[in-house]
């Protein structure tokens, strides 16, 4: 017979436990949540559940029927791809979800909350209306008593719980001695259901707790309405958080967290899953989806030396990354920061917006108080004054004005996401809306940026190895170009000395004593081709031509067409020889252009233009282009682009294609135009409801319905950028 042991000591018999348990927490674990779309019954819970505890590693598996989701918790050893196929065995649906799309969720999550407050109240208001008829019928005294009692004891528990938003709100503001917009909100809610419970302890003849449900009723219907026509204008962070993957497959076939991923390690991708790195590939061959990052519908070939992003889907063929960045320094999240950022920040319509609903806020405390204290000295009706008061604190309520500007700056940033444009700057909108003079770079921002060499063969082999050394010593386009086209050729570079490029000009050298100089015609002083090319010349020898062909990047065409339709004047800068600048803007229809441009000129016909008034739209991609990216009123510049030019533009182009620029200007005059006109909403809505509800003609139900409608139209008419079209 084993002993057993009796101690008085709780904590003496607690410890040993404590102690294991602690042990326990020692082992790590992973968890992992999967989505279980397929399931839809209380059988499938222990279904699931039951499976997922079967395998081996896994110590804990809680299914939620509600959002068809499993969380797992298991030892650090257990793949998710295991459990998955082992759900998909006994005829269960799985698929694991990332950070991002249960963030998303969590944000799904608070319609559904409102959903079940407006139930609530919906269902109490019902009920005390049904009440309520017996005492409009003429029921009197303890009848009439009796029936307030009820109604309040139905009404109080459901104006708690289902007014909790604008309380929880309110209280926060006023914690820290501020007025928000729930403030006014609250204090009707409160005062009617006060004023009613006392009318109920006095036995009076008029409660008004059908009245306080319907007035929460109604607000939470208008804030449900609201967000779900803001959510339609999802946010375009939120849609790149949701294409951060939370796991990557090293290539030994290890599974480890993105957070622990070091730069330089190898991470496998198969067909059909989504990139979880920055990289560079070193293994395989496949095609890639970027049509969620650059708004590209076209996949693209992916092969050895191919640079990929996180958020990228690997569509045919395995591939082998080595990461580059990880995690929080990858681009995708940069990307995702950068918008949120955007998103978020204020400019001067924002500005304009706080300031007036920080004025507008005690303004309508006093201009409540004062509509009760004029109404009880005209009437002495303390009822009639206390509703009137209560209707002006509704009706007054700055929530469309509150909704003006970031309901739009959501719903025109999510759209020209989509569309493939980045916003970085908060201002870049309302700054774009203004421009009338676009101004291009010609060379990886009207072209492709990829110049090939054309007439290589007919060079003599000299020139090729004295050109190639010379390219060697240079980062421009057009040398680049020429070095690997020399170097397929099996060309080998000459033995030049001294080489140091000139900025804006080429680049130079000795050979064998002799001066040796590749670039500009001009600094040559020889005659330009009619296309692109660069010069070579050997001491006192006749300079050699190096032509090159770059193709016209897409949607040129269509973005200069489109921005010439809407009135602006488009001008083309480029560092070119004139032939060749001459033919560019000739082919795609743009009239005014100079040639030989260096740096510093760019910056200057930029800097000439905004002195004649002129809102100027820099488009460039090269180190050259950053002052004049710098000086302009905006500033784009492609994905491709340098980096210091990315950093300096207000918004990048994300795919190849220049086509989003005619849209992007459309959209940003259409987005200032929808602030204005939801100030214009918001005050011409306050002109009328206002003198409305002072002179009595508006009860607090009818005041919580027209505030709601107006935060609506508000909302709806911020809603008409996501499905602008072009006209």
């Amino acid at each position: 017979m084993s002993e057993v042991q009796i101690s008085a000591c709780p904590a003496c018999v607690a410890a040993p436990a404590a102690e294991e348990a602690a042990h326990a927490r020692d082992v790590r674990d992973t968890r992992f949540v999967l989505s279980l779309p397929a399931i839809y019954c209380a059988a499938c819970i222990s279904g699931v559940e039951r499976e997922l505890i079967k395998q081996p590693g896994v110590r804990a598996a809680r299914v939620n029927l509600t959002l068809k989701r499993a969380q797992v918790d298991a030892d650090e050893d257990v793949s998710v791809d295991d459990l998955i196929s082992a759900l998909t065995r006994a005829g269960y649906e799985a698929y694991e979800l990332d950070a991002g799309a249960i963030s998303a969720t969590e944000t799904d999550r608070k319609g559904r909350a409102i959903l079940t407050r407006i139930a609530v109240s919906g269902f109490a208001m019902m009920n005390v209306m049904l009440l309520s008829i017996a005492v409009w019928s003429g029921a009197s005294d303890v009848t009439r008593d009796m029936f307030h009692w009820i109604s309040a004891a139905i009404a109080l528990p459901a104006i708690a719980y289902a007014a909790q938003p604008f309380f929880g709100s309110a209280w926060s503001a006023l914690r820290v001695r501020r007025l928000n917009m729930d403030v006014p909100i609250s204090l009707a809610i409160l005062l009617a259901g006060g004023m009613s419970l006392f009318e109920t302890m006095e036995s009076g003849r008029h409660a008004y707790f059908d009245a306080a449900l319907s007035l929460t009723f109604f607000l939470l219907a208008g804030r449900y309405l609201d967000y779900r026509t803001r959510s339609v204008a999802r946010s375009a962070a939120e849609e790149l958080a949701a294409l951060e993957v939370p796991r990557a497959t090293l290539a030994d076939g290890t599974v480890v967290s993105i957070a622990d991923l070091a730069k330089g390690a190898l991470v496998r991708v198969v067909p059909g899953a989504r990139v979880p790195v920055d990289g560079i590939v070193v293994e395989g061959a496949s095609e890639l989806d970027r049509s969620l990052l650059t708004g590209e519908s076209l996949p693209v070939e992916a092969g050895v030396d191919t640079i990929v992003s996180a958020g990228e889907v690997n569509l045919t063929g395995p591939l082998v990354v080595k990461v580059t960045a990880a995690g929080e320094d990858s681009s995708l999240h940069r990307m995702a920061d950068l918008v949120a950022m955007a998103e978020t920040s204020r400019n001067k319509y924002t500005s304009l917006a706080d300031r007036a609903a920080q004025v507008y806020a005690p303004a309508v405390h006093l201009l409540s108080l004062a509509a009760f204290i004029g109404w009880m000295i005209a009437t002495g009706d303390v009822r009639h004054s206390l509703n009137i008061a209560v209707a002006v604190l509704i009706i007054t309520c700055p929530c469309a004005l509150g909704l003006a500007v970031p309901a739009v700056t959501t719903a025109a940033s999510g759209r020209l996401f989509r569309s493939g444009m980045l916003i970085k700057s908060a201002t870049a909108l309302e700054r774009l809306a203004e421009v009338d003079t676009v101004v291009f770079d010609k060379t990886g921002t009207l072209t492709e940026g990829r110049p090939e060499l054309s007439n290589l063969a007919d060079i003599p082999p000299h020139a090729r190895s004295v050109a190639m050394a010379l390219a060697a010593g240079s980062a421009h386009p057009l040398s680049a170009a020429l070095f690997e086209a020399a170097r397929a050729a099996g060309v080998e570079p000459a033995p030049v000395s001294d080489i140091r490029e000139v900025p804006g000009q080429g680049v130079e050298g000795r050979l064998d004593g002799m001066p040796v100089r590749l670039g500009r015609a001009a600094w040559l002083e020889t005659q330009a081709l009619a296309q692109t090319a660069t010069y070579l010349k050997i001491g006192d020898e006749a300079p050699v031509a190096f032509a090159f062909v770059d193709h016209l990047r897409e949607g040129v065409s269509e973005a200069v067409t489109a921005l010439k339709r809407q009135g602006k004047d488009v001008v083309l800068l480029s560092g070119d020889a004139p032939a060749a600048v001459a033919d560019i803007a000739r082919r795609i229809g743009i009239d005014a252009w100079d040639a030989e441009c260096l740096p510093e000129a760019k910056a200057l016909r930029v800097a000439e233009l905004t002195r004649s008034g002129r809102k100027v739209l820099m488009v460039g991609d090269g180190l050259n282009d950053t002052a004049a990216l710098a000086a302009a009123h905006v500033s784009i510049s492609p994905a491709s682009a340098l980096e210091a030019t990315r950093v300096v533009s207000d918004m990048v182009l994300l795919g190849k294609s220049l086509a989003p620029l005619g849209e992007a200007t459309q959209v940003a005059v259409s987005a200032t135009k929808r602030i204005k006109e939801n100030f214009n909403i918001a005050t011409l809505y306050n002109l009328i409801a206002v003198p409305i509800a002072l002179a009595g003609f508006a009860t607090p139900l009818a005041a919580a319905l027209a505030m709601s409608a107006s935060s609506i139209t508000v909302s709806l008419n911020a809603l008409r950028l996501t499905r602008f079209t072009k006209r």
